[in-house]
């Protein structure tokens, strides 16, 4: 079986609703995952967009959201999801709004893709603090094991 991730509040490709963004209450949209290899010690998760900061012409990918060492037995994220929520083991790295946990979409312009990434590592690591996604994938480089995406797409409506 695949690894495979989805979330309830939005299909794959479809629009993630306001409340999971910059215009709404800023807060993780629920995620499910099913598939997670048995020879899995960890899960991380990396969110971002792609078309930053234009679709017509995007420059860098901007990451929303970083996490590691999330347990394998874990079979998805609350609503909301944060240090009180996340499993015990569970580490948030640093976004590029420059702190821990999610930011959620704000697009100055056009309608941009947020790419959930869900990898299945073959260890765990030691607890690094706030890691950039950079050094994250550093440290993951030989250690994936299966990864899945989920993409949302959102648009503000100025």
């Amino acid at each position: 079986m695949a690894l495979t991730l989805i979330s309830p509040a939005f299909s794959a490709m479809g629009p993630i609703p306001t409340k999971y963004t910059c215009d709404g209450d800023d807060i993780s949209p629920p995620l499910e995952w099913t598939g997670v290899p048995d020879d899995a010690q960890s899960l991380a998760l990396i969110v971002d967009d792609p078309d930053a900061p234009d679709p017509a012409a995007p420059k860098m990918r901007y990451v929303h959201w970083v996490l590691y060492n999330i347990p394998p037995e874990t079979r998805g994220l609350p609503e909301g999801a944060g240090k009180a929520t996340l499993p015990e083991e569970a580490r948030e790295g640093i976004n590029d709004f420059k702190k821990r946990g999610y930011g959620g979409p704000c697009p100055p312009i056009g309608r941009h893709r947020y790419v959930f990434t869900l990898y299945a590592l073959d260890k765990t690591f030691n607890d690094a603090g706030a890691v950039s996604k950079s050094e994250l994938e550093a440290a993951m480089k030989t250690h994936v094991i299966e990864k899945t995406e989920l993409i949302g797409t959102y648009q503000r409506s100025r």
